[in-house]
C-alpha cells in the first residue's frame, strides 16, 4: 500500500512532464511551419524574438526537427548570426550548442569567426569543438589568419592542430594567398599543414604555382616537409614532378622513400620502372613491398594506354 502511495505522485509527474514535451513540440512543429511558410512567400520580418524562438528550436529532442530549425535559419543568413554566436558561446544545453555551430557552418558569416574560434579552442565538447571546426572552414578566406596562428602555436595539442590544418586544406584554393606567405613560417606545424592544403589548391585550379612550390618542398631540409610534398604531388597527379619524385626515391628518409614511391604508382609514368626496380633492393622491406606495388600499377596504366 505504501508503495502504490509512494509512487503515484511519481506517475503524476511524469505525466506532467511527459504533456509539458508534447506541448512544447507541438509549439516548435508550428513555428517551423509558419516561419517557413513566410519565407517561402517572401513576408518574412526576422525579429530577434523570432530568432530567439527558432535557435531555441535547435534543442527539440527529434533530430529531424532540429534539422529543419537548422535549415530554415541557414536560409535566413546572417541575421540569424548575432543569436547564434551567443548561444553557441553560453547556452547550458551541449545539443543546443552543437546544433549552432553545425547552423553557422551553413551560414558561413565571416564575422561569427571570432566566436568560432573561441568555440574550437575551449568548448568542453568535442562535437562543438569539431562543428566550429567545420564552420571555421566553410567561412573561407576570414578563418585562414586564424588557423594559421593556431598551427603555429606551441601550446595547442595535436587534436587541434589536426582540425585547423584540415579546415585550412578544406578552404584550399580561397587561402592561396597566405600558403604563399606561410610556406616559409619558423613553424614546422604550419609548413607541413600548408603544404597539405597547397595540394588541395592544386587538385582544385590546376595551379602551376603550388604544383612547382610542392616540387621545391622535395628538397626542404625537413623530412616531414619533404614526405607531405611528395604525397601531396601524388594527388595532384603532376606529370613534371616525375624526375624529382625519382630522385626522391633515393631519400635518405624512409618515409620519403615511401612518399615518392607511392606518388610514382600513381602518376603511372613508365620512366619511373627502372628507378622503383632498384628500390626493390632497398633496406627497408615496406620500401621494397611498395616500389613492387607501385610497378605493377604503372604496368596496369601502360596495358590500359594501349587499348
Amino acid at each position: 500500500m505504501s508503495h502504490s502511495l509512494n509512487s503515484e505522485p511519481s506517475a503524476v509527474q511524469d505525466r506532467s512532464l511527459q504533456v509539458k514535451a508534447e506541448q512544447i513540440q507541438s509549439e516548435n512543429d508550428a513555428l517551423i511551419q509558419s516561419v517557413n511558410e513566410q519565407i517561402t512567400l517572401g513576408t518574412f520580418e526576422p525579429t530577434d524574438q523570432l530568432l530567439k524562438q527558432l535557435v531555441e528550436g535547435l534543442g527539440d529532442p527529434r533530430g529531424l526537427m532540429r534539422l529543419q530549425f537548422a535549415q530554415t535559419l541557414g536560409e535566413i543568413g546572417e541575421p540569424a548570426t548575432p543569436i547564434l554566436v551567443e548561444v553557441l558561446a553560453n547556452h547550458a544545453s551541449v545539443i543546443v550548442r552543437r546544433a549552432a555551430a553545425k547552423t553557422l557552418t551553413i551560414i558561413a558569416d565571416p564575422a561569427a569567426v571570432p566566436n568560432l574560434l573561441h568555440a574550437f579552442l575551449n568548448d568542453d565538447d568535442r562535437v562543438v569543438k569539431s562543428s566550429s571546426a567545420g564552420a571555421l572552414a566553410r567561412t573561407g578566406e576570414a578563418a585562414v589568419p586564424a588557423l594559421l596562428d593556431i598551427l603555429a602555436s606551441t601550446v595547442q595539442p595535436e587534436d587541434i592542430k589536426g582540425h585547423a590544418a584540415w579546415a585550412l586544406a578544406f578552404i584550399g584554393s580561397e587561402a592561396a594567398d597566405y600558403l604563399y606567405k606561410a610556406l616559409n613560417d619558423a613553424s614546422l606545424d604550419v609548413r607541413c599543414a600548408v603544404i597539405g592544403a597547397l595540394g588541395h589548391v592544386a587538385q582544385e585550379q590546376s595551379d602551376e604555382k603550388s604544383c612547382n612550390l610542392l616540387v621545391s618542398a622535395l628538397t626542404d631540409p625537413e623530412p616531414l616537409i619533404r614526405t607531405e610534398a611528395a604525397a601531396a604531388l601524388g594527388q595532384v597527379n603532376y606529370p613534371p614532378s616525375v624526375p624529382h619524385l625519382i630522385l626522391a626515391v633515393q631519400d635518405a628518409d624512409v618515409d620519403v622513400r615511401k612518399a615518392a614511391i607511392n606518388s610514382l604508382g600513381k602518376i603511372g609514368d613508365r620512366m619511373a620502372l627502372e628507378p622503383l626496380q632498384a628500390a626493390l633492393s632497398d633496406q627497408q622491406e615496406v620500401v621494397r613491398i611498395l616500389a613492387k606495388l607501385a610497378i605493377a600499377q604503372i604496368e596496369r596504366h601502360s596495358e590500359a594506354d594501349d587499348w
